[in-house]
């Protein structure tokens, strides 16, 4: 079946982590994509490979040689698309960078992802991982919290393996590239896109380090992950449940389906003593961990969401998750392959489902150089394209006149249509009544229209009609079904409007056994790795950051915008969907391939400062830093020949910036820990819009992240700051030719909250 890219040639110069997983992506989605490795092979030797360099065909080049920069040049000069993620200049001084390629080929879209962007001071610096994550701040202290990553200053920073810099830098590069592409449907012409991981960074810490002048109103009891009903419990197996009770509805749930009538009498299915109650909660604690000893962890898992919809998930390893979980299968975020190297594999499937033009793997990795024959006659055969002529098209944002409806909430479904806004698109947010998790509001609905609006009334799903007549792409994360049984889901909406697209998030996929449970960011977290890794030997443990929130909001912008641009080359509607578990999925892409044989050694826990002697985190003697340096420390002199513990004692004997200065001299990569609630005041930071300050109508100023792509052509903007929810609803009402004052009056549309209302946040 054709993908929404058939037809289009990619050229993937990429090496480690973030370059060839965006060319997979773009090669699951149709793309021809040709692989360009140097000789040897991938700089990355590692069993991520067998999924890295899939459904790509493969090509060695020397591009020191002059012979082998021809025929570079030569593929790029009739290619749609490149990928490269060299520090910024090493393309220019091979003559193949993206001013000279985008001159010999304007539509080229030249996709760049560096650790440090061209005009960064740090631009020279190795942008590995650790490097890159201590300079934004990833590295989290003890204590740390969703809402709070101030944690525990006293303490050591925590390790993490998950490659974020790398993943995120992936999904932001993704989207942006296919952003590129629909400007260029428009414009004829490409432009080159820059996505920095560093930069790339800000989509997942925006929100956490977002301030505003005025201070929060005060809350009543918040819900923490030290509450009973938010807890980890080892069930009868020896295997971890994670019970996710956040809702008061949830808890009660819960109780009636499982709690002897004493213990509920007790008080265990009150919600608001199980918030204020301490003696109430160490009891509920106790209880729960014998209930949970009675049955496998499995079977406790389908039981609380089938027999309750209450939520809970089994917190299992990356292997299990890969080799064992059935619906890690059944919901497409695994698949199985066979690979030249590893034999038969089960590895990472698809980030996103697409109804009419889905991701496929139409063959396995490629050996090395065993399609340069047929490139080159290809390359003999095909003269490069001609110029194109400017169509009168051009506009500045690349999703200009793009009409989008979104009535997702929290996190993971909001994101969406923020990315859209940058990219131009005129969005209205529609807000439940009874909605109150909106903490991050200000951030997640960025340049929205935000209106209130009770789609249980005849009259506001006459509004709501009217409001998605001609729309382009809706945008929802109900639990499946919910949108049927409310009049909105994609068969209501497709009647009315054949070419639309249309989004879902969810917690697992709408395929396989979890495909109808709902979810949070620690229920992704939990099947798929992450928790056991973090948690290492002992207890699993959530990580503090929204990674899958915002991970699968990422990926289904970037389905969307494939499913617009198949629609723009005359393809039709079809519904898209990402996941919490699937966004997990490829954050861990150096833990998602299995195969015979393989040992499963990567660093886990909470003590943990790294790979090894040479890639770790390290104390100063005043603060921490992070050394890279896979060639060893030959080159600095006082270090020749320590072992790791010598490292630790010679590093402590000076400031950490003292040794990271002395370090980047000798050409090696390290960067100090930057303290991530200072990040967003860096002047650098701010100087390049990666930290923004604004005026919120109804709000006042407010510090949030920028966008950290950048477009040469239609450059993603900060969007208008959005007021408090409800904020435009008059607005909306009038352009649309109804009475808001009626409907205001008769509580089928409100312009705000209630008066004391109180946000809160991604709990309660």
């Amino acid at each position: 079946m054709p993908g929404a890219l058939t037809g289009l040639r990619v050229v993937d110069f990429g090496q480690w982590l973030a370059g060839p997983l965006v060319a997979t992506w773009l090669a699951d989605a149709g793309a021809d994509v040709v692989r360009v490795d140097p000789p040897g092979g991938p700089k990355w030797r590692h069993p991520a490979n067998a999924m890295l360099q899939r459904n790509k065909r493969s090509i060695v080049l020397d591009l020191k040689e002059a012979d082998d920069r021809s025929i570079a040049h030569r593929l790029i000069e009739r290619a749609d698309v490149v990928i490269e993620n060299f520090r910024p200049g090493v393309m220019d001084r091979l003559g193949l960078g993206p001013e000279a390629m985008t001159e010999a080929n304007p539509r080229l879209v030249y996709c760049s992802i560096p650790g440090f962007a061209a005009d960064d001071p740090r631009a020279a610096l190795p942008g590995w991982e650790g490097v890159v994550s201590a300079a934004a701040g990833l590295y989290l202290y003890p204590g740390c919290t969703p809402m709070d990553y101030i944690g525990d200053r006293s303490g050591e920073p925590i390790y993490s393996a998950v490659p974020v810099a790398s993943s995120y830098g992936a999904m932001v590069a993704a989207h942006s590239v296919v952003a590129a592409l629909i400007a260029r449907e428009r414009s004829g012409l490409g432009q080159r896109v820059e996505v920095p991981l560093f930069d790339a960074c800000f989509e997942l810490i925006g929100a956490g380090v977002m301030k505003t002048e005025r201070p929060p109103a005060p809350q009543g009891p918040r819900m923490t992950g030290s509450l009973p009903q938010l807890g980890h419990y080892q069930c009868a197996d020896g295997r971890w449940l994670e019970l996710c009770l956040f809702q008061d509805k949830h808890l009660a749930w819960f109780a009636e389906s499982f709690l002897p009538r004493e213990w509920i009498e007790d008080g265990m299915g009150d919600a608001e003593r199980m918030l204020t109650d301490p003696a109430l909660q160490e009891r509920a604690r106790r209880r729960y961990a014998e209930l949970f000893a009675t049955l496998p962890a499995r079977e406790w898992e389908i039981k609380i969401n089938e027999e309750s919809g209450a939520s809970a998930a089994l917190c299992q390893t990356a292997e299990e998750w890969l080799t064992l979980d059935e619906h890690a299968r059944d919901s497409g975020a695994v698949i199985e392959l066979d690979d030249p190297e590893y034999g038969r594999t089960a590895q990472a499937g698809f980030p996103i489902r697409m109804s009419v033009t889905p991701p496929e793997v139409i063959f396995a990795r490629r050996p090395l150089d065993a399609d340069r024959a047929a490139i080159l006659a290809e390359l003999d055969a095909a003269p490069p394209p001609a110029t194109p002529k400017p169509s009168g098209l051009d506009t500045e944002e690349a999703l200009a006149g793009v009409r989008v409806l979104d009535v997702a909430q929290v996190l993971a479904g909001p994101t969406v249509g923020r990315v859209l806004a940058e990219y131009g698109a005129e969005v209205v947010k529609i807000h439940s009544f009874v909605d109150r998790q909106l903490g991050m509001h200000l951030y997640t609905n960025s340049g929205k229209k935000s209106i209130m609006l009770d789609l249980k009334t005849p009259e506001g799903m006459e509004v709501f009609e009217r409001l998605s007549d001609g729309i382009d792409i809706f945008v929802q994360n109900f639990t499946r079904g919910v949108v049927d049984r409310m009049g909105i889901g994609e068969a209501a909406l497709r009647r009315r409007n054949p070419g639309l697209v249309y989004v879902s998030i969810s917690a697992f996929g709408h395929e396989g056994y979890r495909g109808g449970w709902r979810g949070r960011e620690q229920l992704g977290q939990g099947p798929t790795g992450m928790q056991i890794r973090l948690g290492g030997a002992g207890e699993p443990l959530m990580a503090p950051y929204p990674y899958n929130d915002y991970g699968s909001g990422n990926l289904a912008a970037f389905a969307a915008l494939l499913a617009l641009y198949h629609r723009m080359r005359g393809g039709e509607g079809q519904h898209v969907q990402s996941s919490l578990t699937h966004s997990a999925t490829f954050l861990q892409i150096p833990y998602m391939v299995a195969h015979p044989g393989r040992v499963w050694d990567e660093p886990s826990g909470q003590h943990t400062k790294g790979w090894s002697a040479f890639d770790r985190l390290y104390a100063g003697s005043d603060g921490w830093f992070y050394l890279c340096a896979p060639d060893g420390l030959d080159e600095v002199p006082e270090l020749q020949g320590l072992d790791e513990p010598g490292l630790e004692q010679a590093f402590r004997s000076k400031p950490a910036q003292t040794w990271v200065d002395r370090l980047n001299a000798a050409g090696v990569g390290a960067h100090v820990l930057v303290d991530q609630p200072d990040l967003m005041d860096d002047p650098l930071v701010r100087s390049r819009g990666l930290s923004i300050e604004r005026q919120h109508p109804g709000v006042g100023k407010v510090r949030m992240a920028g966008p950290g792509q950048r477009l040469s052509r239609t450059p993603p903007l900060p969007t208008a700051p959005v007021g408090p929810p409800g904020a435009d609803t008059r607005t909306v009402l009038e352009k649309l030719g109804f009475d808001s004052e009626d409907l205001i009056a008769r509580d089928v549309a409100r312009d705000g909250l209630p008066e004391g209302t109180t946000f809160v946040g991604m709990f309660r």
